[in-house]
């Protein structure tokens, strides 16, 4: 056995250890009436990427900011669909827009992601495919939106997921 494995294995089990502890941030969303209409604005950008990852953010009931996966295009691995929504919203509105506003993506967040989303104050994320879902189609680093939001408890976040899946799933071709 090589020593890479049993560190590999090792790290794997400080992975799951952590994530299984510390007070609870995530509360469970439920899907709302809007939910539907705008994952469709989401699943839209998504399907303008060759990477299938679309978001948009909503504020008050209107789509504040739009991104879509260019990680390809800009040669850029941190361009996921909702960094690229994150940084139109920022460069449009400040930082403040970003504060109790909801971002709506076509997969669940990655550790990234999710983890600029509870810095920015965002107080609710909802996705279509889960991460589960997601890892039948690409690599994904399996650490939970909702484990990464547990990790945070000066920030709860609202996450609700499942919304539109099928959708969502079927871009990847």
């Amino acid at each position: 056995m090589d020593r890479r494995d049993i560190l590999g294995g090792g790290l794997t089990l400080v992975t799951i250890a952590l994530a299984g502890s510390g007070r609870a941030a995530a509360k469970p969303g439920v899907e709302l009436p809007d939910d539907a209409r705008f994952m469709e604005q989401a699943l839209a950008e998504a399907s303008r990427a060759a990477f299938p990852f679309g978001a948009v953010i909503v504020k008050e009931g209107a789509i504040i900011a739009r991104g879509h996966n260019r990680t390809g295009v800009d040669r850029d691995p941190t361009a996921h669909g909702e960094m690229v929504a994150v940084r139109n919203c920022l460069k449009e509105h400040g930082p403040e827009a970003l504060v109790g506003a909801t971002v709506y993506t076509s997969g669940e967040p990655c550790c990234m992601c999710m983890g600029a989303m509870v810095w920015c104050g965002v107080s609710r994320v909802v996705y279509a495919a889960s991460l589960a879902q997601l890892s039948t189609k690409v690599d994904q680093i399996n650490l939970s939106a909702e484990d990464v939001a547990s990790k945070a408890p000066f920030a709860p976040v609202d996450i609700a997921g499942g919304v539109l899946a099928d959708k969502a799933i079927a871009l990847f071709k």
